[in-house]
Formats: C-alpha cells, sequence, structure tokens
C-alpha cells in the first residue's frame, strides 16, 4: 500500500500567473504587465544580438587570412558598422534596464506594476520600429561609417544608408527616455511601505542611476544625431569646415552621450552582480552605503570624461590634463564595488552556482577592461593605441565581459522567477566556463595586437599578425557555442524543467516571496519592509528554508512608516492609471 502525502493545495484551482492570465497573441502585444514587457523586450534583443553576433562572426572569419579574402573591403566596412550599431543600441543599452529590469523593479519595491504601464508598452513598439529602421538599412545595402558617424565622412561622403540608420537609432532613443522615467518615477513614488533609501536593492539603486544618465544623456545624442540628418540631407554644412562647420563639434557632441552610454551599459550589470555575491556567499553586503553610492558617482563623473576619446583629435594640453584626471577618478568608485564584492565574499559560505559563475567572471573581465582603460585614461599611452586593436578589446572587455556576463547571470539566476522553472545547472556551468575562455581567447590576443600597432577596422593586415588573429577567431568560435548554448537549455527548462518553488536560491528580497511565475498583480497583500536588505546573518531557520525573513506581508492599505513612499492603494483599475 502506498501513502501519498497530504496536499493542502489539492483539488484547488491553480492560481493564476502573469503567463497564463491569456493566452492569446493580443494579449502580450497590447499588455501593460511590466513583467510581461520584460519577457517582449527579452524576445526582442535576443534576435537584435543574433544579428549582431552573425556580423561580428564573418569579421573574424574574414580575418583569419591577411589579406581578409572572404570579405571585399566595403563590405568589411559595413560589417563592423551593423555590428557596433546593433550591439550597442539594440543589445547592450536595453538589455538589463528594459529586461530585468522591467521585470524586478516593480517586485524588489513591492509595487504592483510600473508608474506609467501605457508608456512602458510604448517604449517597447518605439524600440521594436526603431530596430526595423536599422535592420532595413543593413537589407538596402547596409552602411559604412561606423557605429559612431563621424563627421565629415558620415555627413558628405558616404554613399550607404546613413540617414536611415541613424533615424533607426534616432527613435530608439526616446524608448530609452522612457524607460528611465518609468524606473525613476516608480523608485520615487511606488516603493512599499518601509523600503526606505538605505533599505533599497543595491540593482535597485544601480538601475536609478541609470535612468538618470538615460534621461538626461539621450536627448543629447537625439540632438546629435538630428544634426547630422540635416547636415546630410539639406547641406548647410554644420560639421563642414568648408562652409564654417566643425567636424570636431560632432565628437564632442557624440561622446557626451556615447561616454555616459557605457554607464548605462555597466552600471545595470554591476546592480546584478551585487545581488549575486551576497546570496551564493550567503553574506551581508560590505559596505551597503558605499556601493549604494558609487552608483551615483559613477553616474555623475561619468558625464564629465566624454574627452579622453578625443586625445588625438587636437584637444590642447590643459584640456587633456583635466580629461586624462577626471578618466582616473571614475575609476574610484568602480573600484570601490570591485573591493566590496570581494569583501563580502571573504569568509562567506559560497556556492559555485551558475549565476554565481557568472557574477565571478564579470568580476575578473571587468578588472582586465577596467586596468586597461587607465592605461587609456593616460594621455602618452592614448595616443600610441588609440584606433587600434588595443582599444577594441578594452571597450569589448567592459561591454562584453562585464555586461553580458552580468546579463546572464542575471537571466539564469532569476529565470526560476521569471518561468517558474529550473534549468539543469551542469548545463549552465559548462556555458559560463566555455564563455568565460571563449572570452579571454577572442579579446586578449587584441591586446597585444593593438600593442604591436594593428589598427582596427582594416580587413586586411601584415603577415607578423596573423597568429593572433588566428588565436582571436579560434575563440570567438568557442565564445560563440557559449552564447547559444544557454538559448537550448533554457527553452528546453520551459518544457522539461523541473517547478522551482518561490525562492529555490534561498535568496533575499521581496521578489523572491512572491509566487513563481509572480502573479498579475505581483503581490496578494501589499508587503510592509521593517530590516534592512541583504540580512542573510538574520535569517531564521525557517526563513533561510525557503523565503527570507525581512519582508512581512500586511493588509494592503496597512499602516505605513510615517514620511515613507507606498504603493498605490489596490484596486481593479491599478493598472490603467
Amino acid at each position: 500500500m502506498t501513502t501519498v502525502p497530504y496536499n493542502p493545495d489539492y483539488g484547488r484551482p491553480a492560481r493564476p500567473t502573469y503567463l497564463s492570465i491569456a493566452y492569446r497573441v493580443s494579449s502580450w502585444l497590447l499588455t501593460r504587465d511590466h513583467k510581461r514587457i520584460a519577457i517582449l523586450y527579452m524576445i526582442a534583443i535576443t534576435l537584435f544580438f543574433t544579428v549582431g553576433g552573425v556580423a561580428a562572426t564573418i569579421m573574424r572569419l574574414s580575418l583569419m587570412t591577411p589579406d581578409g579574402r572572404l570579405t571585399l573591403p566595403e563590405t568589411y566596412n559595413r560589417l563592423f558598422t551593423i555590428h557596433g550599431v546593433i550591439m550597442v543600441w539594440f543589445f547592450l543599452i536595453p538589455s538589463i534596464p528594459a529586461v530585468l529590469g522591467n521585470f524586478l523593479v516593480p517586485l524588489m519595491i513591492g509595487a504592483r506594476d510600473m508608474a506609467f504601464p501605457r508608456l512602458n508598452l510604448a517604449s517597447w513598439y518605439l524600440f521594436v520600429f526603431g530596430g526595423c529602421f536599422t535592420i532595413s538599412a543593413l537589407v538596402l545595402g547596409g552602411v559604412d561609417t561606423g557605429w559612431t558617424f563621424y563627421t565629415p565622412f558620415s555627413s558628405s561622403f558616404s554613399n550607404t544608408h546613413v540617414v536611415l540608420t541613424v533615424a533607426g537609432i534616432f527613435i530608439a532613443g526616446f524608448s530609452s527616455i522612457l524607460t528611465g522615467l518609468n524606473i525613476i518615477i516608480t523608485v520615487n513614488k511606488l516603493r512599499a511601505p518601509g523600503m526606505t533609501w538605505g533599505r533599497l536593492p543595491l540593482f535597485i539603486w544601480s538601475n536609478y542611476a541609470t535612468a538618470v544618465i538615460l534621461v538626461l544623456a539621450t536627448p543629447v545624442l537625439a540632438m546629435t544625431l538630428a544634426l547630422l540628418c540635416i547636415d546630410r540631407v539639406f547641406h548647410v554644412g554644420i560639421f563642414d569646415p568648408a562652409k564654417g562647420g566643425d567636424p570636431l563639434l560632432f565628437q564632442h557632441l557624440f561622446w557626451f552621450y556615447s561616454h555616459p552610454a557605457v554607464y548605462i551599459m555597466i552600471l545595470p550589470a554591476m546592480g546584478v552582480v551585487s545581488e549575486l555575491i551576497p546570496c551564493f556567499s550567503r553574506h551581508r553586503v560590505f559596505g551597503y552605503y558605499f556601493v549604494a553610492g558609487s552608483s551615483i558617482a559613477i553616474a555623475i563623473v561619468g558625464f564629465l570624461v566624454w574627452g579622453h576619446h578625443m586625445f588625438v583629435a587636437g584637444m590642447s594640453v590643459y584640456g587633456g590634463m583635466v580629461f586624462s584626471f577626471l578618466s582616473f577618478l571614475v575609476a574610484v568608485p568602480s573600484a570601490i564595488k570591485v573591493f566590496n564584492w570581494t569583501a563580502t565574499l571573504y569568509r562567506g559560505s559560497i556556492s559555485l552556482k551558475t549565476p554565481m559563475l557568472y557574477a565571478l567572471g564579470f568580476i575578473g573581465l571587468f578588472v582586465m577592461g577596467g586596468v586597461t582603460g587607465l592605461f587609456l585614461a593616460a594621455i602618452a599611452v592614448d595616443v600610441h593605441v588609440t584606433d587600434t586593436y588595443f582599444v577594441v578589446a578594452h571597450f569589448h572587455y567592459i561591454m562584453v565581459g562585464g555586461s553580458v556576463m552580468a546579463y546572464l547571470g542575471g537571466i539564469h539566476f532569476w529565470w526560476p522567477k521569471i518561468t517558474g522553472k529550473l534549468y539543469p545547472e551542469w548545463a549552465g556551468r559548462i556555458a559560463a566556463g566555455i564563455i568565460f575562455l571563449g572570452f579571454n581567447l577572442t579579446f586578449f590576443p587584441q591586446y597585444v595586437l593593438g600593442y604591436l600597432g594593428m589598427p582596427r577596422r582594416y580587413h586586411a593586415y601584415p603577415e607578423e599578425f596573423h597568429f593572433l588573429n588566428v588565436l582571436s577567431t579560434a575563440g570567438a568560435s568557442i565564445l560563440a557555442v557559449g552564447y547559444v548554448l544557454p538559448l537550448f537549455y533554457l527553452l528546453w527548462s520551459l518544457r522539461y524543467g523541473p517547478d522551482a518553488g518561490p525562492n529555490p536560491w534561498k535568496a533575499m528580497g521581496l521578489e523572491w516571496t512572491t509566487s513563481s511565475p509572480p502573479p498579475p498583480q505581483n503581490f496578494e497583500r501589499t508587503p510592509i519592509i521593517r530590516e534592512e536588505a541583504y540580512a542573510y546573518d538574520r535569517m531564521t531557520p525557517q526563513g533561510s528554508d525557503n523565503t527570507p525573513i525581512i519582508p512581512l506581508p500586511a493588509a494592503a492599505g496597512g499602516a505605513r512608516e510615517s514620511g515613507r513612499p507606498g504603493s498605490r492603494p489596490e484596486s481593479s483599475e491599478w493598472s490603467d492609471q
């Protein structure tokens, strides 16, 4: 005789989740649920990542031989341009804020949705619409200016689809602005009772700082690209020195946005790592206020360092010294984060689960990219390696080694919450290892190539650089395998993965106190927060078994601490407002 354990939920209808509330395509395309919008963003940026990755793969295959026989020079120019445009504006910038930020910000602060659900959906449509413009330029023949669109080549001499590509980026910029506004207002106005600024998760601090950069910097890019289009179409000479214009003006405007854009990409990644490290070391974050404050410091100082991209553009000696100093200064808050993560790991009970492997990989690659960034902040070294593969390697160690590693770490960490399913842990660890190995084999040889003087954006090169380019291409092949693997086993887990339960990682945070996947309204009752974040040392045996002890739910509309922002009152029309 077999005894079946008693299940109190047996016979009860399954509780609806945001995934099961409706199945029609229109229910997704017209949704105002921040969680579904995050999934829409995830699908879109995965498709764009694939396009950018294919372009990068063809480039590396072409560089297998010194004469670049696989592609024509014109084709190679179009490949590196579309790779840069797609990866920067349609993957790296929106990846964590629009996907993980959209999904997690309301859950982490105890809100039922973003502050402006309709604008949230509109931002996705703008993003896709802008992407379609840019992809259409690729289909019609591409663009050959490089992702930086330097004038006067882009404004006067290029025969490719510059205006169409720029229009796509211009439209996508409005998506970034709307996302940033939504995050700022949501964090300011919709925090649960007791969720003070000193109790916010560090992921929220990072995304809040990122949102401020998005709102302040993206309009500068929009105006710059608009001026470029006006100059190209109407020939008014804004950047044409023959008509009294200044091509360096474009560089100043472009980099005034584009260097803060580096922190749009890396700050959310730092927020992800700040969640993974304490969870898998079972240790309170060391120096919480310093880590939170460093995010704000990076956002502020990041607006002041654009000039180091122009050390060889004829800048004055004193201007170069100021920008060099500020470029060294911005490394200080980044170093604070790295040291505090390391101190958090010290004497922790470290568990090398897949998300933790991505977090540790992020730290290693980000440190390598950050240290070589200090080389570029030194004017003498920068003059030597400007426009070489040294800069390419540095940029990719930060953007790909940092942002993509953190994005994948965050996807693996919150995948059980997003889908309610667990992926095979062994496959996740293998993929993380392959990505780390493939990345270093791809980009570390490029540091050497750049130091030896190989310029970037050339489809052919001298014979003496052949061996290192073969190594880099071999690494890119390994890296491609590592990026494809998660797509397979994560999709597999949707159908065959075991149920995750509400908190498979035994993590802290409000998002882990609701079901997996979460219900449409996120929480059945408005939570009240009575302790600080990351108090792993205070978890009770009951809390450590499944759910954290910090968030204490209370009836909706319950008492809130004096002067603390609260969630909106529960209402059937709440998400429509």
